[in-house]
C-alpha cells in the first residue's frame, strides 16, 4: 500500500464513515489539534530520560489516537471495530487526577504564576500544554455544532492540567527553578 492515495488532491479528506469533508472542516481541524498534540507529546518523550513520566505519556499518546479516532467518526461506527479506539471512561480521566496528584506531592504549591520555560522537556511539555488547550477549544466549538461523545472535552481539560504538572516535575527534577512572573 502506498503512502499517497491521491484521495485528498482536491481538498476533501474522507472520515471513518466514508463521508468526505472539506480538510478545513471544523471536525478534521479538530482532530488535527489532537494530532498535533500527540506529536509534540512524541518530542517530549524523546527528549525526556524520566521513565515515570515517560510512561505516563506513551498512555495518554495511546488514549490521543483514540479519541483522534473517535473525532474522525461521527456516525460512531469505529467502537463497534476498533478496540483501541475505546470511549474515554471516568476510569481514564481519574487515572489522570491520580497521575496529578501524585506529581503535585513533589511540588511546591503556586503562589504565582509562571513563565513557561526550564529543562528542554518541561519547556517542551509547556507547549504541549498551550496545544492541548487549543485541541479542547475545538472541540468546544465543535460540540456547540455537531455534538461529541461525552468524556473527551473533560479528558482534555483534565491532560491540559496533567501536562502543566508534568513540565513543573521535570523542571523540578531537573534542578530549574521555575520563574515567578
Amino acid at each position: 500500500m502506498k503512502i499517497y492515495t491521491r484521495t485528498g488532491d482536491s481538498g476533501e479528506t474522507g472520515l471513518f464513515d466514508g463521508t468526505r469533508v472539506p480538510k478545513c472542516d471544523p471536525r478534521v481541524a479538530t482532530y488535527g489539534d489532537v494530532d498535533e498534540l500527540n506529536a509534540w507529546l512524541g518530542l517530549v518523550r524523546a527528549s525526556l530520560a524520566d521513565p515515570q513520566i515517560g510512561g505516563m505519556l506513551d498512555a495518554i499518546q495511546r488514549d490521543l489516537f483514540g479519541i483522534g479516532a473517535r473525532l474522525a467518526d461521527p456516525a460512531h461506527r469505529i467502537a463497534a471495530r476498533v478496540d483501541k479506539a475505546a470511549a474515554v471512561s471516568g476510569d481514564d480521566i481519574a487515572r489522570l487526577e491520580g497521575w496529578i496528584d501524585t506529581l503535585e506531592t513533589e511540588l511546591q504549591p503556586l503562589r504565582r504564576f509562571i513563565l513557561a520555560g526550564g529543562a528542554p522537556a518541561g519547556a517542551l511539555l509547556h507547549v504541549a500544554r498551550t496545544v492541548c488547550r487549543r485541541a479542547e477549544r475545538a472541540m468546544v466549538a465543535l460540540d456547540r455544532t455537531d455534538p461529541i461523545e461525552p468524556g473527551l472535552i473533560t479528558y482534555v481539560n483534565r491532560l491540559s492540567d496533567l501536562l502543566f504538572v508534568m513540565a513543573r516535575a521535570v523542571n523540578r527534577r531537573a534542578g530549574m527553578p521555575e520563574t515567578e512572573w
